[in-house]
């Protein structure tokens, strides 16, 4: 098979003939037709994240066709067109149990803690406990659209954030999480406020239904703004960036007992930023992590879709080849553009 492969964390990224994958008693081979290129995927160029060896393949919103099923694969056969969430869970803990794969200790992650879908096929563990169906309706380059950024921000603005009819959501980061969130804010009947330092991603949170947005390049202070914005401040705040500087933000631009929701990866120093305990106290704040989103909740996602309220096909910002993808891989400025890139030819 075709695939980007790196032999050494910020090296050459390069397109290389690899052996195909073969599927293990549990797990699927997928033909993959479109694979997001996300921020996340960069972080593992990067080597921010310690659950990738070396030499990798990586890519993580994926969308294709079953290949090949593994001898104990019960619910799925060759040529189904599926999905799955970034983290697929094993099915066995008390976690997945639980109905949380999300958090499985033993989580199997394609791109992280195996190769991934920058790649013509890409071996998916776990199938009968993760994979989700498409629907007919929907194409694969949506669908791969829908990757970690829609489906995690439909987790942290549905699940966690319980966001309401007519209360502010805060949303400080407008990439694909952070344009995701207000999409679906907006989708909920809420007045989603979008915060970025970049006037062109800010102008696309507007024209995807942002009712006020802030340039926090300009502001002298983000947290007084959106408190008078919102008289009183946000009901809700995401942090979709991953920054010392963001996550409080988030937390001080929030109205008593309001719920800050931590989406954007926090890595290096970032990682043990300090948190304004006396705010949160004070002010009886909430706060919660969300990561990625299980196979069991695609349906409400989905429903959503079919309905008419989303239209996940308005992030897409272009799709390429997988060769003139590989600079957006290798340099975090790459994702300062607005919309999702998406491969859709190996």
């Amino acid at each position: 098979m075709k695939a980007a492969h790196f032999t050494d964390f910020q090296g050459a990224l390069t397109v290389e003939t690899l052996p195909d994958p073969a599927p293990t008693p549990t797990g699927v081979v997928v033909r993959v037709e479109a694979s997001g290129v996300c921020r996340s995927d960069w972080h593992g160029w990067m080597g921010h994240d310690p659950d990738i060896t070396l030499p990798h393949v990586p890519g993580h919103e994926w969308a294709g066709v079953i290949e090949a099923v593994g001898a104990q694969v019960t619910a799925w056969k060759p040529g189904d067109r599926v999905t799955a969430p970034f983290v697929c869970g094993c099915g066995d803990c008390p976690e997945c149990r639980e109905g949380n794969q999300q958090v499985c200790p033993h989580q199997f992650q394609a791109g992280f803690t195996a190769w991934g879908s920058f790649a013509e096929l890409v071996m998916i563990e776990y199938a009968d406990e993760n994979l989700v169906r498409l629907p007919e309706s929907m194409d694969f380059v949506t669908a791969a659209s829908l990757g970690c950024r829609m489906a995690t921000s439909f987790r942290a603005v549905v699940h966690q954030a319980r966001l309401q009819p007519g209360e502010w959501i805060a949303v400080h980061g407008c990439g694909g999480v952070g344009l995701s969130a207000i999409i679906i804010a907006r989708a909920l009947g809420a007045r989603p406020l979008a915060i970025d330092v970049d006037p062109a991603k800010l102008q696309s949170a507007a024209d995807l239904g942002a009712v006020a947005t802030i340039d926090a390049a300009r502001s002298d202070d983000v947290p007084a703004e959106v408190e008078a914005l919102t008289t009183g401040g946000a009901h809700v705040s995401l942090d979709a960036h991953g920054s010392t500087a963001t996550a409080a933000n988030s937390i001080r631009c929030l109205r008593p007992r309001g719920r800050h929701v931590q989406v954007g990866l926090m890595t290096g120093e970032a990682a043990h930023s300090p948190v304004p305990f006396d705010r949160i106290i004070a002010r009886e704040l909430q706060l919660s992590g969300s990561h990625g989103m299980q196979a069991h909740a695609y349906p409400d996602l989905f429903a959503m879709i079919d309905d008419g309220r989303l239209d996940p096909a308005r992030l897409v910002g272009r799709t390429t080849t997988l060769a003139d993808a590989l600079p957006a891989l290798t340099t975090e400025s790459a994702f300062a553009h607005p919309g999702i890139t998406v491969i859709n030819h190996f």
